[in-house]
């Protein structure tokens, strides 16, 4: 019987690349099953005792569930799962990329794009790979952090690795949220600083997982816009533009992406609800300097010993800061998780909350909003930045 609907062709063409070596990974998303709590399917080639097989890694809010299975296996498991439990399908192979979309009515849409420039080992042993490409040396090499030779140059070898820290986070994000394969992804940069993650997610995007995206530095420093413009020229990065301004003069007509590290205090509210409001699929804020509660904090009793230390005062003010920070955006409708950034080795502000647009917000949205209320009932915070922004009364 010849192959003629699009799920048939995307399992034939899985199915083929598997057995010639070119598959790369393949992304299942928009869960239909009765898990509420599940958000995709990752799956992999990986080699057990010499045997091939493929890697499954369910992503669920709270946990990620790894599963092993032969080739053979695997693919009967994937063809009963694409169409029924995931209406989205993203297969990257050594040829090129495709994609199986299912719109409401249940009808299937076939796209295909060029092949991604990443290579995947098997191996469970295999080492970790630079996520940044060869042209990435031009604006190292430019912004100072590398030298003529490609080597770090010295007193940059932290903020090296946290652009290579950063990147790697961030292709585990792009891999779990509903990004756009229709059009290019539209992604800012709030207070992007001298622009070395701004240039590094330009990179990964489209030299990288080549995904056409749209790359926009805001800052507020126009002699750094300036540099930034003039470097991103040199290196050739022609979907990444800068801007002056500031986080709260910004204005997006489409976002998908909105990153905003080390924004001070309040300026990462700031940028948060700009995310937010433009409907962005992904947000990722590192915040820093959250003075805004800590004259606000009415902690108990049993606490008052340790905060008459002021470091523990400043560590509590950024607890809560943060917590509240998840929490509400938990009840904008997006799951968040919140982790180490880099070791304190080379960075104090090393708190990271990520924020990825979920479907169906009521009911987690009533939840949240009843620990948001406690939380801040407990401390006698009366107002706080992100909540005014988002019109929540705590």
């Amino acid at each position: 019987m010849p192959v003629s609907t699009p799920r048939e062709i995307f399992l034939a063409e899985l199915t083929a690349s598997v057995r010639d070596g070119g598959f790369l990974r393949l992304t299942l998303g928009k869960p239909r099953g009765i898990d509420q709590t599940l958000r995709n399917l990752m799956v992999r080639p990986v080699s057990l005792r010499g045997e091939p097989h493929l890697s499954f890694l369910w992503r669920h809010e709270r946990q990620d569930i790894t599963k092993n299975h032969l080739v053979s296996i695997a693919l009967t498991e994937v063809g009963r799962l694409i169409g029924a439990d995931f209406h989205s399908a993203h297969l990257f192979t050594a040829a090129r990329t495709t994609q199986l979309e299912y719109n409401k009515k249940g009808e299937a849409r076939l796209t295909h794009g060029p092949a991604t420039v990443e290579k995947v080992e098997a191996s469970h042993d295999r080492k970790k790979s630079r996520l940044l490409p060869p042209e990435s040396q031009a604006w190292l090499q430019a912004l100072g952090v590398t030298t003529p030779g490609g080597t770090v140059r010295e007193g940059m070898a932290d903020k090296h690795r946290q652009i290579h820290k950063f990147v790697e986070i961030l292709s585990h994000l792009a891999a779990v949220t509903d990004l756009p394969a229709s059009r290019p992804i539209e992604i800012a940069d709030m207070g992007c600083g001298k622009g070395y993650l701004t240039f590094a997610t330009h990179d990964f995007f489209n030299r990288v997982e080549s995904r056409a995206a749209n790359v926009v530095g805001i800052e507020a420093r126009p002699e750094l816009v300036q540099k930034c413009q003039e470097i991103a020229r040199a290196a050739q990065c022609a979907r990444l533009s800068f801007t002056a301004g500031t986080i709260q003069s910004a204005a997006f007509a489409t976002l998908d992406v909105l990153i905003a590290l080390h924004a001070c205090d309040t300026a990462t509210d700031d940028a948060i609800v700009q995310g937010v409001q433009a409907g962005a699929a992904l947000i990722v804020v590192a915040p820093c300097c959250q003075k805004e509660l800590r004259s606000q904090l009415r902690p108990a009793a049993v606490l008052a010993p340790a905060l008459k230390h002021g470091i523990f005062q400043e560590r509590h003010a950024e607890f809560v800061t943060d917590a509240l920070r998840a929490l509400l955006l938990e009840w904008a409708g997006y799951d968040t998780k919140v982790f180490e950034f880099i070791s304190t080795e080379h960075t104090a502000k090393n708190i990271m909350i990520a924020a990825t647009k979920r479907r169906g917000t009521a009911a987690r949205g009533e939840e949240s909003a009843v620990k948001v209320r406690e939380l801040a009932a407990f401390y006698g915070i009366k107002t706080q930045a992100l909540a005014r922004h988002l019109g929540f009364v705590l």
